[in-house]
């Protein structure tokens, strides 16, 4: 959603922050896109009896920043003051805050002023705690953990061209076309977006576009390197795979993770990415530890990059 800039704007805002065994860095850039519609939101140590738990999101709005930005500041909170949340049923308490935060926004004035105009936003959360990771997904950001330099489990992306998401669509009396929810919306799944649910006879997760989330728990170990949380700007130039070896590596270069999360987003921006791309790198403690012999060989790498670059321009310098 959105049209683009004639060059794109590459300033990064980033955070960072370490606690219960855990680092993180964040980076999000507006890049080619006329408006910044992604959030984010990372938190070390939760509410009283949660403070060895910790929460990191990842919102994409669309059609403009609003609904990305509310979600930010209020899903933790709408998810964690669930009753089921705050019994231990933990993944029902997670569908319940995201359903409950839907309807709360589409109460809301600021966002309700002009329903078909207040656009919407993906969402991709973790909880971490000391023995599980749990995650949600609704949209098509995504959620990467990563074991050994390799993917171990990935998010699906929600497209109304999968297969249960186009029945539903039907059902609610919506079409598929050009890949979009009534050939308009890239996303099956949002919150907000509340000219897509609008069916009086059709339940919450019933509607043209659903709000539901699917959420996945998964046990810790020891050889967990890193979860990476993004949105669709890094996912759509690069590949699960391609981000864990790229993280895995660099980390045994640096354990800087705002200095690798800007750098993903750079390679993503060179590889074509016209979109806003934002992006958080948790660290486990079994994440990959900078070595004398990785830092050896990126300094040679960078050497052979500069003298084949010092070459070309001298070729180029002779041939005028």
């Amino acid at each position: 959603m959105g049209g683009f800039l004639d060059k794109p704007k590459t300033i990064k805002h980033n955070d960072s922050g370490d606690g219960n065994k855990l680092l993180y860095g964040v980076s999000s850039m507006q890049g080619w896109r006329c408006e910044m519609e992604d959030a984010y939101y990372a938190r070390i140590g939760l509410a009283e009896g949660l403070d060895e738990w910790s929460f990191f999101a990842v919102f994409d709005g669309h059609a403009g920043c609003k609904v990305s930005e509310h979600c930010a500041k209020h899903l933790l909170d709408n998810i964690i003051s669930t009753e089921e949340f705050r019994s231990g049923d933990h993944v029902k308490g997670i569908r319940t805050g995201f359903l409950h935060i839907d309807e709360v926004m589409r109460k809301l004035p600021e966002l309700n002023q002009n329903a078909e105009k207040c656009g919407g936003t993906t969402a991709v959360c973790a909880f971490v705690s000391p023995t599980q990771v749990y995650i949600a997904n609704c949209g098509d950001s995504r959620a990467v953990l990563c074991r050994q330099g390799v993917p171990v489990f990935a998010t699906q992306d929600h497209k109304p061209i999968l297969p249960v998401e186009k029945e539903r669509i039907h059902n609610a009396g919506g079409s598929v076309m050009i890949k979009r929810v009534n050939g308009t919306l890239a996303v099956s799944r949002a919150l907000g977006d509340y000219d897509f649910k609008n069916v009086k006879e059709k339940g919450q997760c019933e509607q043209l576009v659903s709000p539901e989330p699917e959420i996945f728990c998964q046990s810790r170990q020891d050889m967990d390197e890193f979860l990476v949380l993004a949105c669709d700007g890094i996912w759509d130039v690069m590949s699960n795979e391609d981000v864990c070896s790229f993280i895995h590596s660099r980390l045994k270069i640096t354990n800087d993770l705002v200095s690798i999360a800007n750098q993903v987003i750079d390679t993503c921006l060179h590889k074509g990415s016209r979109d806003n791309m934002s992006i958080i790198i948790i660290a486990f403690p079994g994440a990959p530890k900078p070595t004398e012999e990785a830092l050896d060989a990126d300094k040679r790498l960078e050497r052979q990059i500069e003298e084949i670059t010092r070459g070309c321009l001298n070729r180029l310098f002779f041939c005028f």
